[in-house]
């Protein structure tokens, strides 16, 4: 479950003390100062993931300082995973300086001191304990405070997920969202630090399985897309693709197919797609013949599509074709 904590809604008097108490409660102790003060802008949504507390902040111009003084008071022994939605960010921490753009991610040590400066901003901030990361300490010392492009690459998928986490905080799904979000963490700061062979090998193989989900969503309109595509891509065997694939209690091609006709029984009852035909839906979503897609959707559904439509009130033009 998560709550809702806005600056407004403490009177002007007391705002000040309130804002800096929500901050420690809700990330840990800091020094926190804002160009305007605490305002309209000024909100937290708090929740959890599993092991990973999640917020997603919103403030306007300020920084952030976190010293030797306050890590002595409190040092929950803490990994914050910090990812820039809205705004940008120059943040300081291990003697790195970095500037983060909409969709970087950056890793925090918050046993350490660290500062950050901002304009008005949103972002994402996931603490989780030390040991959840399963790399030496050295290792993640290295990257700690660097920035990690959420533009490309492990770290775009990080970005991406991270980024899909507080819409689903109140979701029986954000405890294995949270979980993926660690393995890729854990393999993105391996790679980043020149050393994978330090990341156990069973968080190498989840963290496949998230990287060969997107891939699946990106090219799901494919007709091309088949297991055999699939392991080229990431430069593994079928044989070693459909071996990650059985935690998932299906088949690659059976993955393909369940996610296709989701799309197609979505757009099949959408008002915006009300004149499309039904063929050309199926097309859309890479079904190449028409009589299969009719089969499989009407296994699936208990309808052919065109009677699948207009069950669920659309009939749009063309409907009578391929179903």
């Amino acid at each position: 479950m998560s709550v809702v904590l806005r600056a407004v809604d403490q009177p002007p008097a007391v705002r000040d003390e309130y804002w800096r108490r929500v901050v420690a409660d809700s990330i840990v102790p800091m020094d926190v100062w804002l160009a305007d003060g605490p305002g309209a802008r000024d909100e937290m949504e708090i929740g959890s993931a599993g092991a990973v507390s999640v917020v997603r902040s919103s403030a306007g111009p300020g920084e952030a300082r976190r010293t030797a003084r306050h890590i002595r008071r409190c040092d929950p022994g803490l990994y914050q995973l910090f990812v820039q939605v809205h705004g940008t960010g120059l943040a300081r921490q291990n003697g790195h300086e970095t500037e983060l753009v909409p969709g970087d991610v950056s890793l925090t040590d918050l046993s350490r001191p660290f500062h950050c400066v901002h304009p008005a901003r949103t972002a994402i901030l996931l603490r989780f304990p030390r040991s959840m990361l399963p790399l030496p300490e050295r290792h993640v010392a290295a990257v700690a405070g660097a920035r990690i492009p959420g533009d490309r690459g492990l770290g775009a998928l990080v970005s991406n997920l991270a980024r899909q986490i507080p819409p689903h905080l109140d979701h029986s799904g954000a405890t294995r969202l949270g979980t993926a979000l660690l393995d890729l963490l854990t393999v993105a700061i391996g790679t980043s630090a020149g050393h994978c062979s330090a990341v156990p090998a069973e968080t190498h193989q989840r963290a496949l399985l998230v990287r060969l989900h997107s891939f699946i969503e990106r090219h799901i309109a494919d007709p091309d897309l088949t297991p055999a595509s699939i392991a080229d891509a990431h430069h593994i065997s079928v044989r070693y693709l459909h071996k990650v694939f059985r935690s998932e209690q299906t088949t690659v091609a059976a993955h393909i197919r369940r996610r296709r006709l989701e799309r197609c029984s979505r757009d099949l009852i959408d008002p915006a797609s009300a004149q499309r035909p039904v063929g050309e839906i199926a097309r859309t979503w890479g079904f190449t013949s028409a009589a299969h897609f009719s089969r499989l959707f009407r296994d699936t559904y208990g309808l052919p599509p065109s009677e699948f439509r207009i069950a669920h009130g659309r009939s749009g033009a063309g409907s009578h074709r391929a179903g």
